[in-house]
């Protein structure tokens, strides 16, 4: 069941920049060159979301007009809303990815209103995509745990799946907001998970904040999952989350994966380049590991 090739998303640009300082667009644009250069195929490129909330994205509609010179990249954007899903699709992208997070608290910090108000929207922002000819994710955040409410009950993640697989969305994510969990939690959610979608497209979204990030991704490629979340330099987190930093490095993942014997599409050297961009652009020390001790095979 173990997945042979992995697609990785690229997820620096928006989920890695949204807790920093506001860089400017054509800083973005500089880091999204050597992205691309990685050779990566998705990239979750902003959000559409209330610029007074998530400053550091507040270009959204100027980036997104950058995103045409890259015709080899299937671009993303993340949406919060109705209205954002439309801004997003306003904006030129056809693929929007809309957070539902399974615990209340969370949702209510996040977008303001509890998990299943933010569910009830799922049917309506699908119908906003489709209607666009677009796509749309849901991706299910707090899957494992949440900051304020504790241990996410997997029925709450579930029912969340059952609404986006009735609405018709065309993929689902589930996401260690916080960065707690560990393989055997992903492994007994994902079993769970999995008979529920229907045979939709599923990745998962980890982060690194516990020093788990990377297991709990191997677990999930041992479950076969084929689609993983990844930033640079492994930048990044919630910014309406405590704690909630320390995104997976890309370049730790492509490293792992690459030498499990498991197919990645994204070029480890030009990683590294990518994420001492980042690091540079945003101007203080990453937790990436390879940054700091480099590929055994590149020294």
């Amino acid at each position: 069941m173990t997945a042979t090739h992995v697609t990785l998303r690229e997820v620096a640009l928006r989920d890695g920049l949204q807790i920093e300082e506001p860089i400017p667009t054509e800083a973005k644009v500089e880091l999204l060159e050597a992205i691309a250069a990685t050779g990566v195929t998705e990239v979750e490129a902003t959000a559409f979301v209330s610029p007074s909330k998530v400053p550091a994205l507040a270009d959204a509609p100027d980036f997104a007009a950058e995103l045409a010179r890259f015709p080899d990249i299937a671009f993303s954007a993340l949406v919060a809303s109705p209205n954002g899903a439309r801004r997003a699709l306003d904006a030129g992208l056809n693929s929007i990815e809309y957070v539902v997070s399974a615990a209340d608290a969370h949702s209510r910090a996040n977008v303001g209103r509890d998990s299943a108000a933010a569910t009830a929207a799922i049917p309506e922002i699908a119908a906003i995509a489709h209607d666009a000819n677009a796509t749309v994710e849901v991706i299910i955040a707090t899957a494992w745990d949440c900051p304020f409410d504790g241990p996410t009950p997997a029925e709450r993640v579930l029912r969340i799946v059952d609404a986006a697989v009735e609405s018709g969305a065309d993929r689902i994510a589930v996401a260690d907001t916080i960065g707690t969990t560990t393989p055997g939690r992903v492994t007994a959610l994902l079993d769970r998970v999995r008979p529920a979608i229907g045979g939709l497209p599923l990745g998962c979204h980890f982060h690194n904040t516990r020093g788990t990030g990377l297991a709990s991704a191997y677990a999930a490629v041992l479950a076969g999952v084929n689609r993983l979340d990844a930033s640079v330099g492994g930048v990044g987190g919630c910014p309406f989350a405590p704690g909630a930093s320390g995104n997976i490095a890309t370049e730790d993942l492509v490293y792992m994966l690459r030498d499990s014997g498991i197919a990645v599409d994204v070029d480890l050297e030009r990683a590294i380049a990518a994420a001492r961009i980042a690091q540079r652009l945003i101007g203080r020390t990453l937790p990436s590991a390879l940054l700091r001790a480099g590929d055994r095979l590149l020294r």
